[in-house]
C-alpha cells in the first residue's frame, strides 16, 4: 500500500514532504509544529497527569531539557566563537561571543544557577526575588517584563535578524524561525487574554518555551557543523 506521507531526501536545498495532494517544500523547519500537534492532541489526553507534569513545575521536565538547550546552545556557539576568531574573522567572532554569553546566562537562569542541587544561594536576590530564588529573571519589578522579553526576542531571533542582518551568522538563520515566532505568539496571546478577559490563557509556559531553547541549539549546532566542513576542505 502505497504510504500516505513520506518524507523525502533533501532536493535542491530542501526537505520535500510528499503528500496524496501534492509535495511541500517548506523553506523553515517544521518541527514545532509537530511538537505542539503532539503536545494538544496526544499528550493532553493522557492519564496520570502526563500532561501537566511536562507543562508546568520548577524543576520540571520540560524547565530541564530548555537547561540542556540552552547549555548545548551555549557551548555550540562559544565553539563557533572559537572558530571565527582563529580564521580572524573578528566581527563574526564578536557575535557568536556576545550569543555564547546570552545563551549560558540563559540556562544558568533557568536552574538558578543550581541552587536546588547545591543548596547554595544567595540571601540578597532571595530576599527580593519574587519566587525565592537566586535568578534574576524572578527579581520584583523584572519579572513583570518578562513576557515581553519573550514577544522581543522571539520576533527578532525568529524574524528580524535573518531578515534584516542576514551577514551575522550568530543570529538563527529563516530555517528556524518557528521556534521562535511560536513563542512569541503564546506570550503575546496570553497577555492579550488577561487584557480582554481578565484572566489569562493557561499556564503552558514551560512547554512552549523549549522550543525557543531547542532553536538556539539546533541552530548553533548546525553552525558550527557547517563552520567544521568548511575548515576541513579549506586549501592548505
Amino acid at each position: 500500500m502505497e504510504r500516505l506521507l513520506e518524507v523525502a531526501t533533501e532536493e535542491s536545498g530542501r526537505r520535500v514532504i510528499k503528500t496524496p495532494w501534492g509535495d511541500l517544500a517548506p523553506s523553515v523547519d517544521l518541527f514545532p509544529l509537530v511538537y505542539l500537534i503532539v503536545l494538544y492532541g496526544i499528550v493532553y489526553f493522557l492519564p496520570f497527569g502526563v500532561f501537566d507534569f511536562w507543562r508546568k513545575g520548577e524543576d520540571g521536565l520540560a524547565e530541564w531539557l530548555q537547561f540542556f538547550a540552552y547549555l548545548g546552545a551555549g557551548l555550540s556557539a562559544l565553539l563557533c566563537f572559537l572558530l571565527s576568531f582563529n580564521r580572524r574573522r573578528r566581527m563574526q567572532a564578536m557575535w557568536w561571543l556576545l550569543m555564547t554569553v546570552f545563551c549560558l546566562y540563559v540556562a544558568g537562569e533557568e536552574i538558578s544557577w543550581g541552587e536546588r542541587l547545591t543548596g547554595f544561594g544567595f540571601d540578597l536576590l532571595r530576599d527580593v526575588n519574587a519566587q525565592g530564588e537566586s535568578n534574576l529573571h524572578n527579581l520584583e519589578g523584572v519579572q513583570n517584563y518578562l513576557h515581553a522579553s519573550f514577544m522581543a526576542a522571539g520576533v527578532f531571533l525568529g524574524w528580524l535578524g535573518w531578515r534584516f542582518f542576514p551577514a551575522i551568522e550568530a543570529f538563527p538563520a529563516r530555517r528556524f524561525s518557528l521556534y521562535f515566532l511560536i513563542v512569541a505568539a503564546f506570550y503575546f496571546y496570553w497577555d492579550v487574554s488577561w487584557i480582554s478577559h481578565g484572566d489569562r490563557i493557561r499556564n503552558d509556559q514551560e512547554a512552549i518555551e523549549l522550543l525557543m531553547g531547542l532553536g538556539l541549539w539546533m541552530h548553533g549546532f548546525t553552525s558550527l557543523r557547517r563552520l567544521l566542513r568548511s575548515r576541513s576542505t579549506a586549501p592548505g
